[in-house]
Protein backbone atom coordinates (compact mmCIF):
# COMPACT_ATOMS: atom_id res chain seq x y z
CA UNK A 1 0.00 0.00 0.00
CA UNK A 2 2.77 2.38 0.99
CA UNK A 3 4.66 1.43 -2.16
CA UNK A 4 1.65 2.25 -4.32
CA UNK A 5 1.24 5.59 -2.53
CA UNK A 6 4.92 6.36 -3.09
CA UNK A 7 4.68 5.54 -6.78
CA UNK A 8 1.59 7.77 -7.07
CA UNK A 9 3.36 10.70 -5.41
CA UNK A 10 6.40 10.25 -7.65
CA UNK A 11 4.14 10.10 -10.71
CA UNK A 12 2.35 13.32 -9.69
CA UNK A 13 5.69 15.05 -9.06
CA UNK A 14 7.04 13.93 -12.44
CA UNK A 15 3.90 15.20 -14.19
CA UNK A 16 4.20 18.56 -12.43
CA UNK A 17 7.86 18.85 -13.37
CA UNK A 18 6.99 18.01 -16.96
CA UNK A 19 4.31 20.70 -16.98
CA UNK A 20 6.74 23.30 -15.61
CA UNK A 21 9.34 22.36 -18.23
CA UNK A 22 6.75 22.56 -21.00
CA UNK A 23 5.52 25.93 -19.77
CA UNK A 24 9.08 27.23 -19.62
CA UNK A 25 9.63 26.13 -23.20
CA UNK A 26 6.74 28.24 -24.48
CA UNK A 27 7.44 31.70 -25.97
CA UNK A 28 6.13 34.73 -24.07
CA UNK A 29 3.55 36.15 -26.46
CA UNK A 30 2.72 39.86 -25.91
CA UNK A 31 -0.90 40.67 -25.06
CA UNK A 32 -3.19 43.65 -24.59
CA UNK A 33 -2.01 44.02 -20.99
CA UNK A 34 1.32 45.30 -22.38
CA UNK A 35 -0.50 48.48 -23.46
CA UNK A 36 -1.35 49.30 -19.82
CA UNK A 37 2.05 49.30 -18.10
CA UNK A 38 2.32 49.82 -14.37
CA UNK A 39 2.73 53.29 -12.88
CA UNK A 40 6.43 54.01 -12.43
CA UNK A 41 6.49 57.73 -11.62
CA UNK A 42 4.68 59.58 -8.81
CA UNK A 43 2.55 56.54 -7.81
CA UNK A 44 -0.44 57.25 -5.59
CA UNK A 45 -0.75 60.90 -6.70
CA UNK A 46 -2.76 62.74 -9.36
CA UNK A 47 0.50 63.05 -11.31
CA UNK A 48 0.99 59.26 -11.51
CA UNK A 49 2.45 58.26 -14.87
CA UNK A 50 3.21 55.01 -16.63
CA UNK A 51 5.56 54.45 -19.55
CA UNK A 52 3.09 55.36 -22.29
CA UNK A 53 2.27 58.71 -20.65
CA UNK A 54 5.98 59.44 -20.32
CA UNK A 55 6.46 58.62 -24.01
CA UNK A 56 3.69 61.09 -24.88
CA UNK A 57 5.19 63.86 -22.77
CA UNK A 58 8.72 63.32 -24.09
CA UNK A 59 7.57 63.22 -27.72
CA UNK A 60 5.42 66.34 -27.24
CA UNK A 61 8.41 68.17 -25.74
CA UNK A 62 10.62 67.09 -28.65
CA UNK A 63 8.07 68.30 -31.22
CA UNK A 64 7.76 71.69 -29.50
CA UNK A 65 11.54 72.07 -29.13
CA UNK A 66 12.30 71.10 -32.73
CA UNK A 67 9.62 73.37 -34.21
CA UNK A 68 10.54 76.20 -31.83
CA UNK A 69 14.25 76.08 -32.69
CA UNK A 70 13.46 75.79 -36.40
CA UNK A 71 11.16 78.84 -36.27
CA UNK A 72 13.64 80.85 -34.21
CA UNK A 73 16.48 80.15 -36.65
CA UNK A 74 14.44 80.39 -39.85
CA UNK A 75 16.25 81.99 -42.79
CA UNK A 76 15.11 83.40 -46.10
CA UNK A 77 17.21 80.78 -47.87
CA UNK A 78 16.48 77.65 -45.85
CA UNK A 79 19.08 75.05 -44.99
CA UNK A 80 18.48 71.31 -45.11
CA UNK A 81 16.82 71.08 -41.71
CA UNK A 82 14.50 74.04 -42.29
CA UNK A 83 13.64 72.69 -45.72
CA UNK A 84 12.72 69.31 -44.21
CA UNK A 85 10.39 70.90 -41.65
CA UNK A 86 8.85 73.20 -44.23
CA UNK A 87 8.45 70.20 -46.53
CA UNK A 88 6.15 68.53 -44.00
CA UNK A 89 4.03 71.67 -43.71
CA UNK A 90 3.89 72.09 -47.47
CA UNK A 91 2.89 68.45 -47.87
CA UNK A 92 -0.11 68.98 -45.58
CA UNK A 93 -0.97 72.27 -47.26
CA UNK A 94 -0.74 71.07 -50.86
CA UNK A 95 -2.04 67.52 -50.46
CA UNK A 96 -4.66 67.87 -47.74
CA UNK A 97 -6.05 71.31 -46.93
CA UNK A 98 -5.74 72.89 -50.40
CA UNK A 99 -6.96 69.72 -52.11
CA UNK A 100 -10.08 69.48 -49.93
CA UNK A 101 -10.87 73.10 -49.08
CA UNK A 102 -9.22 75.13 -51.77
CA UNK A 103 -6.55 77.76 -51.21
CA UNK A 104 -8.74 80.40 -49.51
CA UNK A 105 -10.10 78.16 -46.77
CA UNK A 106 -7.02 75.92 -46.71
CA UNK A 107 -4.72 78.71 -45.52
CA UNK A 108 -6.94 79.23 -42.50
CA UNK A 109 -6.92 75.61 -41.38
CA UNK A 110 -3.46 74.43 -42.46
CA UNK A 111 -1.85 75.22 -39.05
CA UNK A 112 -4.39 73.07 -37.15
CA UNK A 113 -4.37 70.19 -39.63
CA UNK A 114 -0.57 70.25 -39.92
CA UNK A 115 -0.21 70.18 -36.12
CA UNK A 116 -2.62 67.25 -35.96
CA UNK A 117 -0.82 65.35 -38.72
CA UNK A 118 2.66 65.92 -37.29
CA UNK A 119 1.66 65.02 -33.71
CA UNK A 120 -0.18 61.84 -34.69
CA UNK A 121 2.65 60.76 -37.00
CA UNK A 122 5.29 61.25 -34.30
CA UNK A 123 3.14 59.57 -31.65
CA UNK A 124 2.53 56.60 -33.96
CA UNK A 125 6.23 56.25 -34.79
CA UNK A 126 7.08 55.86 -31.09
CA UNK A 127 6.10 52.21 -31.56
CA UNK A 128 9.25 51.55 -33.62
CA UNK A 129 11.64 53.92 -31.82
CA UNK A 130 14.10 52.01 -29.60
CA UNK A 131 13.59 52.89 -25.95
CA UNK A 132 9.96 53.89 -26.45
CA UNK A 133 8.76 50.66 -28.07
CA UNK A 134 5.10 51.61 -27.83
CA UNK A 135 2.94 53.93 -29.94
CA UNK A 136 1.70 56.88 -27.92
CA UNK A 137 -1.68 56.39 -29.63
CA UNK A 138 -1.96 52.71 -28.62
CA UNK A 139 -4.47 53.39 -25.85
CA UNK A 140 -7.93 54.79 -26.50
CA UNK A 141 -7.40 58.07 -24.61
CA UNK A 142 -5.06 59.79 -27.09
CA UNK A 143 -6.98 58.99 -30.31
CA UNK A 144 -10.15 60.10 -28.50
CA UNK A 145 -8.59 63.46 -27.62
CA UNK A 146 -7.55 64.02 -31.24
CA UNK A 147 -11.10 63.16 -32.34
CA UNK A 148 -12.63 65.57 -29.83
CA UNK A 149 -10.32 68.30 -31.17
CA UNK A 150 -11.70 67.60 -34.64
CA UNK A 151 -15.30 67.62 -33.33
CA UNK A 152 -14.79 70.97 -31.61
CA UNK A 153 -13.22 72.48 -34.73
CA UNK A 154 -15.94 71.54 -37.18
CA UNK A 155 -18.69 72.67 -34.80
CA UNK A 156 -16.85 75.94 -34.15
CA UNK A 157 -16.49 76.44 -37.90
CA UNK A 158 -20.22 75.77 -38.35
CA UNK A 159 -20.99 78.29 -35.62
CA UNK A 160 -18.87 80.98 -37.30
CA UNK A 161 -19.94 80.36 -40.87
CA UNK A 162 -23.69 79.67 -40.61
CA UNK A 163 -24.73 79.26 -36.98
CA UNK A 164 -25.17 75.99 -35.10
CA UNK A 165 -28.94 75.78 -35.51
CA UNK A 166 -28.82 76.36 -39.27
CA UNK A 167 -25.97 73.85 -39.59
CA UNK A 168 -27.86 71.18 -37.64
CA UNK A 169 -31.04 71.85 -39.64
CA UNK A 170 -29.21 71.48 -42.95
CA UNK A 171 -27.49 68.27 -41.81
CA UNK A 172 -30.50 66.63 -40.16
CA UNK A 173 -33.12 67.72 -42.69
CA UNK A 174 -31.51 67.75 -46.15
CA UNK A 175 -33.82 69.10 -48.87
CA UNK A 176 -35.56 66.81 -51.33
CA UNK A 177 -36.30 64.03 -48.84
CA UNK A 178 -39.93 62.95 -48.18
CA UNK A 179 -40.92 64.23 -44.73
CA UNK A 180 -41.74 60.81 -43.18
CA UNK A 181 -38.14 59.77 -43.86
CA UNK A 182 -36.92 62.57 -41.57
CA UNK A 183 -38.26 60.60 -38.57
CA UNK A 184 -35.46 58.07 -39.16
CA UNK A 185 -32.94 60.24 -40.99
CA UNK A 186 -32.72 63.18 -38.56
CA UNK A 187 -31.56 61.23 -35.47
CA UNK A 188 -29.13 59.20 -37.60
CA UNK A 189 -27.61 62.39 -38.98
CA UNK A 190 -27.33 63.85 -35.49
CA UNK A 191 -25.62 60.69 -34.24
CA UNK A 192 -23.22 60.87 -37.18
CA UNK A 193 -22.18 64.40 -36.25
CA UNK A 194 -21.85 63.82 -32.50
CA UNK A 195 -20.87 60.15 -32.23
CA UNK A 196 -20.10 58.29 -35.45
CA UNK A 197 -17.54 60.74 -36.85
CA UNK A 198 -15.39 61.06 -33.72
CA UNK A 199 -15.85 57.38 -32.88
CA UNK A 200 -14.73 56.24 -36.34
CA UNK A 201 -11.66 58.50 -36.16
CA UNK A 202 -10.83 57.17 -32.70
CA UNK A 203 -11.27 53.47 -33.40
CA UNK A 204 -9.49 53.53 -36.77
CA UNK A 205 -6.34 55.09 -35.31
CA UNK A 206 -6.44 53.08 -32.07
CA UNK A 207 -7.07 49.69 -33.70
CA UNK A 208 -4.36 50.12 -36.33
CA UNK A 209 -1.73 51.09 -33.78
CA UNK A 210 -2.61 48.29 -31.36
CA UNK A 211 -2.80 45.55 -34.00
CA UNK A 212 0.39 46.66 -35.75
CA UNK A 213 2.36 46.81 -32.52
CA UNK A 214 1.09 43.39 -31.43
CA UNK A 215 2.04 41.73 -34.72
CA UNK A 216 5.56 43.19 -34.66
CA UNK A 217 6.02 42.31 -30.96
CA UNK A 218 4.86 38.72 -31.56
CA UNK A 219 7.35 38.34 -34.42
CA UNK A 220 10.27 39.40 -32.23
CA UNK A 221 9.04 37.33 -29.27
CA UNK A 222 9.11 34.25 -31.50
CA UNK A 223 12.51 35.34 -32.81
CA UNK A 224 13.80 35.41 -29.22
CA UNK A 225 12.30 31.98 -28.50
CA UNK A 226 13.52 30.12 -31.60
CA UNK A 227 16.79 31.92 -32.29
CA UNK A 228 18.10 32.42 -28.75
CA UNK A 229 16.34 29.96 -26.45
CA UNK A 230 16.13 26.97 -28.79
CA UNK A 231 18.98 24.88 -30.14
CA UNK A 232 19.74 23.04 -33.36
CA UNK A 233 18.27 23.51 -36.84
CA UNK A 234 15.09 25.03 -35.39
CA UNK A 235 17.09 28.27 -35.05
CA UNK A 236 16.38 28.75 -38.76
CA UNK A 237 12.74 29.27 -37.80
CA UNK A 238 13.88 32.11 -35.54
CA UNK A 239 15.79 33.67 -38.42
CA UNK A 240 12.62 33.56 -40.53
CA UNK A 241 10.63 35.25 -37.75
CA UNK A 242 13.35 37.90 -37.47
CA UNK A 243 13.12 38.72 -41.17
CA UNK A 244 9.34 38.82 -40.86
CA UNK A 245 9.58 41.16 -37.89
CA UNK A 246 11.96 43.43 -39.78
CA UNK A 247 9.61 43.57 -42.78
CA UNK A 248 6.59 44.22 -40.55
CA UNK A 249 8.48 47.00 -38.75
CA UNK A 250 8.97 48.74 -42.09
CA UNK A 251 5.27 48.20 -42.84
CA UNK A 252 4.37 49.57 -39.39
CA UNK A 253 6.25 52.78 -40.21
CA UNK A 254 4.20 53.08 -43.39
CA UNK A 255 0.94 52.44 -41.48
CA UNK A 256 1.90 54.99 -38.81
CA UNK A 257 2.32 57.72 -41.44
CA UNK A 258 -0.71 56.57 -43.43
CA UNK A 259 -2.98 56.73 -40.37
CA UNK A 260 -1.78 60.25 -39.62
CA UNK A 261 -2.59 61.22 -43.23
CA UNK A 262 -6.04 59.58 -43.12
CA UNK A 263 -6.90 61.25 -39.81
CA UNK A 264 -5.77 64.65 -41.13
CA UNK A 265 -7.67 64.40 -44.41
CA UNK A 266 -10.90 63.23 -42.72
CA UNK A 267 -10.58 66.09 -40.26
CA UNK A 268 -10.27 68.49 -43.18
CA UNK A 269 -13.31 66.96 -44.91
CA UNK A 270 -15.41 67.29 -41.74
CA UNK A 271 -14.39 70.90 -41.19
CA UNK A 272 -15.06 71.74 -44.84
CA UNK A 273 -18.56 70.25 -44.56
CA UNK A 274 -19.32 72.83 -41.85
CA UNK A 275 -19.29 75.65 -44.41
CA UNK A 276 -22.54 76.60 -46.14
CA UNK A 277 -23.03 74.65 -49.37
CA UNK A 278 -24.03 77.76 -51.29
CA UNK A 279 -20.70 79.47 -50.63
Amino acid sequence: MAGSLGIGILGTYAAAQSSVTLAAAQPEIPGLEDFLPEVNLFPGTIFAMNRIIMVRLIMTALIVIVLGITAARAKLIPGRWQSAVEGVLEFVQNNITYQVMGELRGKQYTPFVASLFLTIACFNLCGVIPGANIAATATIAMPLMFSIATLVNYFWTAHKEQGILKFLRNEMFPPGVPWPVYIILAPIQLLELLVFRPLSLTLRLFANMVSGHLVVAICFALTQFYLVTSAGPIKLVGAAWFLGGFALTAFEIFVALLQAFVFAILTTVYINSSFPETE
